[in-house]
């Protein structure tokens, strides 16, 4: 209780001896309490500052204990102006945030119409959080670049696992190549366990995250999505989001399948996306990060698809693919 004045068990103790002894001097307070001379001048100070004590008037070295009363009056006193300071600096804290908050605000206005700028990984994912607080039935996701990061399968597990609890229709798109890694894969097949669906397929164009159909989030940039990214509630943009999500979903394969395999006479669904890539002119850079592959990767998936036509260019190799059957959409 007396902890609260302030006082450590030691000023306690010394305060309650002059109490009990009140003509005790310093050097008798020493060697009742057996304590050092630093620790005994240090209690006795503090007892001074609370005026709990004061040195007598007609005697050296004598303290004399005072009735807490006045001593406690100063100190509420002292704690009242420290409240009265505190609440006056919180009433100016709420002013600026306010002010803060309409610069926010009026920066935002200057956004065009249903599209927010999300600056940074930090607010994407606080934006993305948020959103998926107030999902209400359904979330789908285009997850490009092959193997997730453990920092953002981490960020993501949590958030996952409370809109599957809420009944949250969840859907997700992967690219094959996480079939490869054993921590992306297993998480995917986590996702599937808790109730959502988890699809996979060669290459995907962007990345994106759209709630309930009426909000999405992309990236500013492709091959940086830490960099910013776009809030999107303009209805129309959206609805051609959805539609595009709807395409892809229809084309890629269940977790729980195998994606289409070469049988020696036609091409892997990768191995054709990968023609389709080079022959749209992409390099081999660009085709590696839609597959979410290595540059390495897509070079030899290329090199061997050649080799098997017979073929001396990308060119040729696509050429040979339509002739064939293997390949009907080199657009």
């Amino acid at each position: 209780m007396l902890e609260a004045l302030g006082l450590d068990k030691t000023s306690i103790v010394v305060y309650r001896t002059l109490l009990a002894y009140p003509r005790a001097d310093f050097s008798e307070l020493l060697a009742r309490l057996g304590l050092l001379e630093g620790e005994l001048r240090e209690s006795l100070d503090r007892l001074s500052e609370l005026a709990l004590i004061r040195v007598s008037a007609v005697e050296e070295q004598v303290f004399r204990a005072i009735d807490p009363t006045f001593g406690v009056q100063a100190l509420i006193a002292q704690q009242q102006a420290r409240i009265a300071a505190g609440h006056e600096r919180v009433e100016k804290i709420r002013m600026a945030a306010a002010q803060l908050s309409a610069d926010f605000s009026s920066a935002r206005l200057q956004e065009p119409d249903g599209i927010e700028h999300l600056d940074g990984i930090e607010e994407i994912r606080d934006r993305i959080r948020l959103l998926g607080n107030n999902v209400r039935s359904e979330f789908m996701a285009l997850a490009p670049g092959g193997a997730q990061s453990e920092a953002n399968m981490a960020a993501a597990r949590p958030q996952d696992e409370s809109l599957l609890q809420r009944g949250v229709r969840m859907r997700t798109i992967y690219v094959d190549s996480i079939r490869s890694n054993p921590s992306t894969l297993s998480y995917a097949r986590w996702l599937v366990d808790q109730g959502a669906q988890v699809r996979t397929m060669p290459s995907l164009p962007l990345r994106l995250a759209i709630a309930d159909r009426t909000t999405a989030v992309v990236p500013v940039e492709d091959d940086d999505s830490s960099v910013g990214a776009l809030l999107i509630t303009g209805t129309g943009t959206v609805v051609a989001m959805c539609a595009l999500f709807d395409a892809l979903w229809e084309q890629a394969v269940p977790l729980g399948e195998r994606s289409a395999s070469r049988d020696g006479a036609t091409l892997s669904a990768q191995e054709a996306e990968v023609l389709r890539l080079l022959g749209r002119g992409h390099t081999d850079e660009v085709v590696a990060k839609r597959l979410g592959v290595s540059a390495r990767t897509a070079r030899r998936i290329a090199a061997d698809i050649m080799e098997r036509l017979d073929a001396r260019s990308r060119f040729q190799a696509g050429a040979r693919a339509v002739a064939r059957g293997w390949l009907t959409d080199q657009e």
